[in-house]
């Protein structure tokens, strides 16, 4: 998927206190079932000890949440979200939409895409790199989705339009850390990008990623004064 920064305007918030499981148990080969230790979001909004969503933390209203995307997803294909993305570009028919990453119970990996106005399943269909895809990924995050979302949030107010759970390799081929990468738009209206570490749940902020932002705001300032 595309990231897309460039989502300020809209005001579709992210529920992130519901009761929704946005994980599976899979099996293992031999019929054993593997131990799921990503949490539900029943149990993450426990460990952040609020229980607020973002409408009532930050003022926002909005359409479809990141919680009903991921819940119509999971209906449509039962599984484990890693990624879900609020998309505004011409790809839909002028729809914004959610385009969701799911690791099917099926062991295959799916891309569903959610109307962000009426929160219906639009499609869903096979990846078409399921042979290359890392079917350890969804199991590698000991931090839920839900929690990753409430941590960004603790540490940077405003409207969730991106989260995606990040473990590809190092340049040296070892395997990363896994982390949650969580896109937010401030009430500034600024975007910041924030990293949550998938096993110890600590938040961190790109800064270079919030200055190349205020470079490219200045920068268009500049070129509205020539």
């Amino acid at each position: 998927m595309k990231r897309n920064t460039a989502i300020a305007a809209l005001t579709a918030a992210v529920l992130v206190g519901g009761g929704l499981a946005t994980t599976a148990a899979f099996a293992d080969s031999d019929g054993a079932e593997t131990d799921d230790r990503t949490a539900s979001a029943g149990t993450a909004a426990g460990q952040a000890g609020t229980g607020q969503s973002v409408t009532e933390r930050t003022g926002k209203t909005g359409r479809t949440t990141v919680d009903e995307a991921v819940g119509a997803a999971l209906k449509a294909v039962p599984g484990t979200v890693t990624e879900a993305e609020l998309d505004d570009d011409d790809d839909h028919g002028g729809r914004t939409v959610w385009e969701l990453d799911v690791y099917g119970a099926d062991k295959v990996w799916h891309d569903v895409t959610v109307d962000a106005g009426s929160g219906k399943v639009l499609s869903d269909r096979e990846d078409d790199d399921n042979g290359d895809r890392d079917r350890h990924a969804p199991r590698s995050a000991a931090v839920s989705l839900d929690a990753a979302l409430k941590a960004a949030l603790g540490a940077q107010p405003g409207t969730v339009t991106s989260v995606d759970l990040d473990d590809d390799d190092d340049d040296d081929g070892r395997r990363a850390a896994p982390r949650w990468d969580v896109d937010v738009t401030g009430k500034d209206g600024r975007q910041h990008e924030l990293r949550v570490d998938a096993k110890s749940g600590k938040v961190t902020v790109d800064h270079d990623d919030d200055h190349d932002d205020h470079s490219d705001d200045r920068d268009d300032r500049d070129g509205d004064d020539d």
